[in-house]
């Protein structure tokens, strides 16, 4: 029996620049499937910029049927101004997910690059050229965003399918795990 096809979708959140990336995955193959920006810095009106953030999460949503949804947390600046914009522009693009009854998973910058790169202080072309490597693809994309959304989906992939994630079989009690696991019980001679 084949593994159904699996569709993440990551975004790097923003009211200027807003990144997506789109990765499949069928068994332990992860291709590329789509990337982009959006540029809502271009609207004068925030209201409007959040609209066209929302609208566009949901058109990829709509378009692509993704199975899971990813975004970058916000990082703690200083100027509180751009904090505010940012999390709006998080909290539209998370909204859209759940109107399509995506649960929603959020990865810090640092986990992300530590997931994609193996390290956390990895700047934003090393992602880059890490992404080109694992998911063979050679175009450069004008704008950082739409690597970084990648990177949020691949780091969603490596961590819903990471082999210290698997749970281990429930038991009630050490007759029920003898049970279970008959191999695991050793006789010590008397």
């Amino acid at each position: 029996m084949q593994k159904p096809v699996k569709i993440i979708l990551g975004i790097d959140p923003g009211t200027i620049v807003m990144g997506y990336g789109l990765i499949t995955v069928k068994g332990s193959e992860v291709s590329l499937l789509e990337l982009g920006v959006l540029k809502p810095g271009k609207v004068k009106d925030s209201y409007k910029k959040l609209q066209l953030i929302f609208n566009t999460v949901s058109g990829l949503i709509t378009k692509y049927q993704p199975t899971d949804f990813a975004i970058e947390a916000p990082f703690f600046g200083k100027n509180v101004q751009s904090m505010l914009k940012l999390g709006r522009a998080q909290g539209v693009a998370i909204a859209a997910a759940m109107r399509h009854g995506l649960e929603v998973t959020e990865y810090s910058p640092k986990k992300v690059k530590q997931s994609v790169t193996g390290n956390g202080n990895a700047d934003k072309e090393q992602v880059m050229k890490m992404l080109q490597t694992l998911l063979s693809f050679k175009e450069n994309p004008k704008q950082y965003d739409a690597t970084d959304a990648l990177a949020v989906a691949l780091c969603h992939h490596y961590q819903t399918n990471s082999v210290l994630r698997k749970k281990p079989r429930a038991v009630k009690g050490w007759d029920d795990f003898i049970k279970k696991n008959p191999g695991r019980v050793k006789s010590f001679p008397k």
